[in-house]
């Protein structure tokens, strides 16, 4: 990925809230059978490893798992909100229209080898995690417990483990840090005011963080 010196995130831990608060990944293999891209929910534990671990599950019936080895590189790909920038919200280009489109987004590319799991102990803990993640803000959280057991055990069965075991975390979030402050101003309060609440606030929060360094 092509990542300008404006844009690139050397804080591993918020390249790691981005795929906490976006878990669907896009794993990118390479196996016997050529490329190929999963959409996934992935868990990152970052105190696993030299730059932690990603986890997720497949189908059985997902060839995936059988198209690559245990220790193939792969690659996972999150991305946050995105948006269209049109020149108009910038200040300066009604002083020297010298301004064209753009589109910004945040991202992380992580780079790993994966390992692959069909033990019963590893799937029960990690489905197990994964709900109490994305059930927690339910009124009445659903629970495992909640179903029949022998009926969780046959889930359990029909799906296989992915862990990958990160060795490279490249973050790209492109918010118009090479623009002058007042465009950067100026933009994330639009796309605030047009909806991209997430990627507007984004971009006022990155003005902060560049100033704190100062």
């Amino acid at each position: 990925m092509y990542v300008p010196a404006h844009f690139s995130v050397p804080d591993n831990e918020a390249l790691y809230r981005l795929i906490r608060e976006n878990p669907l990944g896009i794993l990118v293999t390479n196996g016997r059978s050529g490329l190929d891209a999963n959409h996934i929910p992935f868990e990152v534990d970052p105190q696993q490893g030299q730059r932690g671990v990603l986890r997720a599950h497949v189908a059985r019936g997902n060839p995936v798992w059988k198209d690559v080895r245990d220790g193939a590189e792969v690659l996972v790909i999150f991305r946050a909100a995105d948006a269209y920038v049109t020149p108009n919200w910038y200040p300066t280009k009604h002083e020297s229209h010298k301004q064209v489109p753009t589109w910004n987004y945040r991202v992380v590319h992580v780079h790993g080898t994966i390992t692959i799991h069909e033990d019963e102990t590893f799937l029960r803990g990690l489905v197990g995690r994964l709900t109490r993640t994305h059930e927690a803000s339910q009124p009445v959280p659903w629970q495992m417990s909640d179903a029949p057991k022998d009926y969780i055990a046959a889930m359990l069965k029909a799906i296989v483990g992915l862990e990958i075991d990160i060795t490279r975390l490249v973050g790209k979030f492109k918010l118009s840090q090479n623009r002058e402050l007042r465009d950067r101003l100026s933009l994330g309060e639009a796309l605030k005011k047009q909806g991209d609440t997430e990627l507007g606030q984004a971009t006022l929060d990155a003005i902060t963080a560049t100033t704190e360094r100062r």
